[in-house]
């Protein structure tokens, strides 16, 4: 199936029929030390929700940290004492997106996404949505254990810079946008929501994504799912499209 879009005054076809998965399963990462992905049949007398054990259907609970155990999507209601759902907040789901890939600067020890290292890639207008690929980047990413690591970390006049810039919906392949241990400080988060305002209470951040190698810097056509949960972040599959000028 493919679909025409108009973009800028030109004019684009994308084949919805070759989607571009960019989520991590739930359970396949860690980090921020959570408790693994736990999923276990109910159980309740003698009935035990297993189609093994003898039961006509699998009926499990799962438990599991949205933040912690994969790609998710995050509303401000993460860093707000008030209740906001990602659920409530993100209602549009399509958007161009583009896609670029960041080699982090090393500052004392850290590995730190400056504005100028975006600067320096997208210095005009950006989109409504930007994907960052942080380099080197391996198949690694989709099962490591983050928790104690120190990943890479965004600057908060990057953040600043993308926020001035429109970005709306960003979308990175690490667990966080701030620093693993910052005191609690969330400098990233709270530049990007503009918190404590709530002018910006549509926008998201989605986490733990992977990019594979062979998909190239761009503009893309992005569906940005998540589940329907009603809590600040949801497990988030955001799927992408090539897009081929006409």
């Amino acid at each position: 199936m493919k679909i025409k879009l108009e973009h800028k005054g030109e004019n684009y076809q994308a084949d919805l029929a070759k989607p571009i998965d960019l989520s991590i399963p739930v359970g396949q990462v860690n980090c921020f030390y959570a408790p693994p992905l736990e999923a276990s049949p109910y159980r309740s007398g003698g009935f035990i929700g297993s189609v093994k054990a003898g039961a006509p259907v699998n009926f499990f609970n799962v438990k599991f940290n949205p933040h912690g155990n994969g790609t998710h999507t995050e509303c401000m209601g993460h860093i707000s004492e008030k209740q906001y759902s990602v659920n409530k907040y993100l209602k549009q789901f399509h958007f161009f997106a583009k896609l670029i890939s960041v080699v982090p600067e090393v500052k004392n020890g850290d590995q730190i996404i400056t504005k100028k290292s975006i600067e320096n890639i997208i210095p005009g207008n950006i989109e409504e949505a930007l994907i960052i690929r942080t380099l080197p980047n391996t198949i690694k990413k989709t099962t490591r254990n983050y928790s104690g690591a120190n990943p890479p970390y965004f600057d908060k006049n990057a953040i600043g810079y993308m926020v001035e810039k429109g970005v709306k919906h960003l979308i990175v392949d690490l667990p966080s946008i701030d620093r693993e241990e910052d005191g609690g400080a969330l400098a990233g988060h709270k530049t990007f929501w503009q918190y404590p305002d709530e002018n910006r209470l549509d926008c998201t951040i989605t986490e733990l994504v992977y990019i594979p190698e062979n998909i190239k810097d761009g503009i893309y056509w992005l569906n940005l799912q998540v589940a329907a949960f009603e809590l600040d972040a949801s497990p988030g599959r955001p799927v992408i499209y090539e897009m081929r000028r006409i």
